[in-house]
C-alpha cells in the first residue's frame, strides 16, 4: 500500500461507559482486505461478537462504516453501513442509510466509528471534525426522532454545514426489536433493530459535523471520472429491447 492512503482517514473507537475516545488512522491491510462500508463493519463485528454475545447486552458494539466513495462527487455514494449483532434476529445484522450523515462523517476525517458497552444515564455523542464528545441527553430521552432532531439543531447552532442528527425514538428506548435510528428526518438504517440496540447502550443520537475533504490522489481525474458517471445516470446508454416472445396456452389462443 501506499505511504499515504488515499480515499480514507481514522477509525474513531468510543466507550460508552467509561466515556474513552480513541482514535487512529484506517489500518491499510484491512482497508485493502475489505474495501469499506458493509465488508469492514462485518469483519470487525465477527471479531467482537459471537454465539454468546447478547444484542442488547453490553458486549455487542455498533460499527459505522462508510465506503472510500463517501463524501465524494462520486454519483450515489453518500451512504454509511451501520452493522452490530441484531436483536431481531440473532445474527449480522447491517443496514445503510442516506443523507448528508455518512459525508459529514467523511469529512469530519472518520471512516469508522465503533461504540461499545453502555452508558448508565442517556448520553449522544457529538462529532464536530477533531472534536468528540459524549454528552449528556436526559432531556433528549422520550422524545421522538424529529423532536430530537429539531432540539439538537439549536443547540448545536454552527457555521455551514450544520450539523446532521442520527436519533431514535421511544421504539429504540423501549428496546423494541425491529426499532430504527432515523438521520435527518426521513433517512433510516431500517432492518436489523440497531435502533434497539442503540437504546441498550442508552445512546439516544449521534450528531456530526465535518468541514474537511476525502483525500483523493487525482483530483482532476477522479472529477472527470465522476462526471462522466453523472451523464450516464441521466442518459443511460440505450440497450436494444429483444423481441416479445408470445406464450401460448394448451388450447391455442
Amino acid at each position: 500500500m501506499p505511504s499515504t492512503l488515499y480515499g480514507y482517514g481514522k477509525i474513531l473507537e468510543v466507550d460508552l461507559a467509561s466515556g474513552v475516545i480513541h482514535v487512529e488512522p484506517v489500518n491499510a491491510t484491512l482497508v485493502r482486505d475489505f474495501v469499506g462500508g458493509m465488508g469492514i463493519s462485518s469483519k470487525l463485528l465477527y471479531e467482537e461478537t459471537g454465539p454468546g454475545v447478547d444484542p442488547v447486552g453490553t458486549a455487542n458494539p455498533i460499527i459505522i462504516s462508510a465506503g472510500p466513495l463517501a463524501g465524494t462527487e462520486a454519483p450515489c455514494s453518500g451512504r454509511v453501513e451501520l452493522t452490530t449483532k441484531s436483536p431481531l434476529t440473532g445474527l449480522l445484522g447491517s443496514s445503510s442509510t442516506g443523507g448528508r450523515w455518512g459525508a459529514l462523517l467523511r469529512h469530519a476525517g472518520y471512516d469508522i466509528v465503533i461504540m461499545r458497552n453502555a452508558s448508565e444515564r442517556p448520553v449522544y455523542l457529538c462529532i464536530n471534525d477533531s472534536s468528540v464528545e459524549i454528552r449528556d441527553a436526559a432531556h433528549l430521552w422520550g422524545r421522538d426522532t424529529w423532536e430530537t432532531t429539531d432540539i439538537l439543531g439549536k443547540e448545536l447552532q454552527s457555521g455551514p454545514p450544520a450539523f446532521a442528527v442520527m436519533a431514535i425514538g421511544p421504539a429504540g428506548e423501549n428496546l423494541v426489536r425491529y426499532a430504527c435510528p432515523i438521520n435527518e428526518y426521513y433517512h433510516a438504517a431500517a432492518r436489523s433493530g440497531l435502533g434497539a440496540v442503540m437504546g441498550a447502550k442508552k445512546l439516544k443520537a449521534i450528531a456530526v459535523r465535518g468541514t474537511g475533504r476525502v483525500p483523493i490522489a487525482q483530483p482532476e481525474r477522479f472529477k472527470s471520472a465522476a462526471r462522466e458517471a453523472r451523464e450516464l445516470i441521466k442518459e443511460p446508454p440505450q440497450v436494444r429491447r429483444p423481441e416479445p416472445v408470445w406464450l401460448f396456452c394448451s388450447s391455442g389462443r
